[in-house]
Protein backbone atom coordinates (compact mmCIF):
# COMPACT_ATOMS: atom_id res chain seq x y z
CA UNK A 1 0.00 0.00 0.00
CA UNK A 2 1.85 3.32 -1.35
CA UNK A 3 4.75 1.95 0.15
CA UNK A 4 3.55 2.10 3.84
CA UNK A 5 4.87 -0.33 5.97
CA UNK A 6 2.58 0.54 9.24
CA UNK A 7 -0.61 2.71 9.55
CA UNK A 8 0.79 5.25 12.01
CA UNK A 9 3.23 6.45 8.83
CA UNK A 10 -0.04 7.30 6.83
CA UNK A 11 -0.34 10.99 7.08
CA UNK A 12 -4.63 10.95 7.43
CA UNK A 13 -3.87 8.12 10.20
CA UNK A 14 -1.62 10.57 11.96
CA UNK A 15 -3.99 13.87 11.75
CA UNK A 16 -6.77 11.66 12.55
CA UNK A 17 -4.73 10.56 16.06
CA UNK A 18 -4.50 13.95 16.41
CA UNK A 19 -7.85 15.42 16.48
CA UNK A 20 -8.61 12.35 18.73
CA UNK A 21 -6.28 13.66 21.36
CA UNK A 22 -7.42 17.22 21.07
CA UNK A 23 -11.20 15.86 21.33
CA UNK A 24 -10.25 13.84 24.17
CA UNK A 25 -8.22 16.71 26.11
CA UNK A 26 -11.43 19.04 25.35
CA UNK A 27 -13.35 16.58 26.88
CA UNK A 28 -11.64 16.48 30.34
CA UNK A 29 -12.73 19.98 30.96
CA UNK A 30 -15.18 19.94 33.87
CA UNK A 31 -17.63 21.74 32.84
CA UNK A 32 -17.57 19.36 29.53
CA UNK A 33 -17.31 16.42 31.53
CA UNK A 34 -20.64 16.76 33.24
CA UNK A 35 -22.78 16.29 29.89
CA UNK A 36 -22.00 12.22 29.83
CA UNK A 37 -23.95 11.45 26.76
CA UNK A 38 -22.04 14.37 24.01
CA UNK A 39 -18.78 13.15 25.91
CA UNK A 40 -19.15 9.72 24.46
CA UNK A 41 -20.80 10.59 21.51
CA UNK A 42 -17.83 13.20 20.65
CA UNK A 43 -15.48 10.82 22.06
CA UNK A 44 -16.63 7.45 19.71
CA UNK A 45 -16.74 9.78 16.69
CA UNK A 46 -13.13 11.16 17.53
CA UNK A 47 -12.11 7.40 17.66
CA UNK A 48 -13.67 6.35 14.75
CA UNK A 49 -11.04 8.33 12.38
CA UNK A 50 -7.70 6.76 13.35
CA UNK A 51 -9.56 3.20 13.86
CA UNK A 52 -11.12 3.14 10.54
CA UNK A 53 -7.81 3.83 8.90
CA UNK A 54 -5.99 1.14 10.56
CA UNK A 55 -8.67 -1.02 10.19
CA UNK A 56 -8.45 -0.34 6.46
CA UNK A 57 -5.29 -0.42 6.33
CA UNK A 58 -5.10 -3.77 7.79
CA UNK A 59 -7.49 -5.27 4.92
CA UNK A 60 -6.29 -6.39 1.41
CA UNK A 61 -6.85 -3.92 -1.26
CA UNK A 62 -6.89 -0.36 -2.40
CA UNK A 63 -10.74 -0.59 -2.27
CA UNK A 64 -11.62 -1.84 0.82
CA UNK A 65 -8.76 0.62 2.72
CA UNK A 66 -11.07 3.49 0.53
CA UNK A 67 -14.08 2.15 2.22
CA UNK A 68 -12.94 2.15 5.69
CA UNK A 69 -11.34 5.95 4.98
CA UNK A 70 -14.93 7.02 3.71
CA UNK A 71 -16.21 5.97 7.14
CA UNK A 72 -13.09 7.65 8.72
CA UNK A 73 -14.29 10.78 6.98
CA UNK A 74 -17.75 11.03 7.88
CA UNK A 75 -16.23 10.47 11.68
CA UNK A 76 -14.05 13.50 11.15
CA UNK A 77 -16.91 15.41 9.78
CA UNK A 78 -19.23 14.35 12.89
CA UNK A 79 -16.79 15.49 15.17
CA UNK A 80 -17.01 19.23 13.05
CA UNK A 81 -20.70 19.30 14.37
CA UNK A 82 -20.12 17.80 17.82
CA UNK A 83 -17.79 20.84 18.32
CA UNK A 84 -20.21 23.41 16.19
CA UNK A 85 -22.47 22.71 19.19
CA UNK A 86 -20.13 22.81 21.92
CA UNK A 87 -19.80 26.58 20.26
CA UNK A 88 -23.08 26.78 20.27
CA UNK A 89 -23.62 25.43 24.13
CA UNK A 90 -20.75 28.10 24.67
CA UNK A 91 -18.39 25.42 25.95
CA UNK A 92 -15.94 27.11 23.14
CA UNK A 93 -15.70 30.35 22.05
CA UNK A 94 -15.52 31.28 18.62
CA UNK A 95 -11.80 31.64 18.86
CA UNK A 96 -11.47 28.37 20.18
CA UNK A 97 -13.87 26.96 17.73
CA UNK A 98 -12.21 28.55 15.06
CA UNK A 99 -8.45 26.67 16.11
CA UNK A 100 -10.12 23.57 16.79
CA UNK A 101 -11.98 23.68 13.50
CA UNK A 102 -8.20 24.14 11.83
CA UNK A 103 -7.50 20.38 12.94
CA UNK A 104 -10.38 19.25 11.75
CA UNK A 105 -10.65 20.72 8.38
CA UNK A 106 -6.88 19.02 8.22
CA UNK A 107 -7.46 15.74 9.20
CA UNK A 108 -10.87 15.56 6.76
CA UNK A 109 -8.21 17.15 4.03
CA UNK A 110 -5.44 14.48 4.41
CA UNK A 111 -8.34 11.70 4.65
CA UNK A 112 -9.86 13.03 1.20
CA UNK A 113 -6.22 12.53 -0.16
CA UNK A 114 -5.84 9.36 1.28
CA UNK A 115 -8.92 7.96 -0.59
CA UNK A 116 -8.07 9.54 -4.07
CA UNK A 117 -4.88 7.80 -3.99
CA UNK A 118 -6.79 4.84 -3.00
CA UNK A 119 -9.03 5.13 -5.40
CA UNK A 120 -6.55 6.23 -8.35
CA UNK A 121 -3.63 3.09 -7.65
CA UNK A 122 -3.37 0.06 -8.65
CA UNK A 123 -4.55 -2.77 -6.62
CA UNK A 124 -1.68 -4.50 -4.98
CA UNK A 125 -0.70 -8.04 -6.13
CA UNK A 126 -2.83 -10.74 -3.99
CA UNK A 127 -0.88 -13.26 -2.77
CA UNK A 128 -0.66 -16.85 -4.14
CA UNK A 129 -3.12 -19.15 -2.58
CA UNK A 130 -2.20 -22.31 -0.60
CA UNK A 131 -2.84 -25.56 -2.15
CA UNK A 132 -5.00 -27.69 -0.04
CA UNK A 133 -4.30 -30.93 -1.01
CA UNK A 134 -1.64 -32.95 0.26
CA UNK A 135 -0.26 -34.52 -2.60
CA UNK A 136 1.02 -30.86 -3.53
CA UNK A 137 2.77 -30.41 -0.93
CA UNK A 138 6.43 -31.41 -1.08
CA UNK A 139 7.50 -32.95 1.73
Amino acid sequence: MAGWKDFREIAAWQHAEELKTRVYAFLDRPIVRRKFSYCDDMARAARSGPSNIAEGFGRFGNKEFANFARIAKASQVEVLNHLIDARDQRLLTKDQFLIEEHYVRRALKTTVGLIRHLETSEEPPRPPKKSRNRRDENP
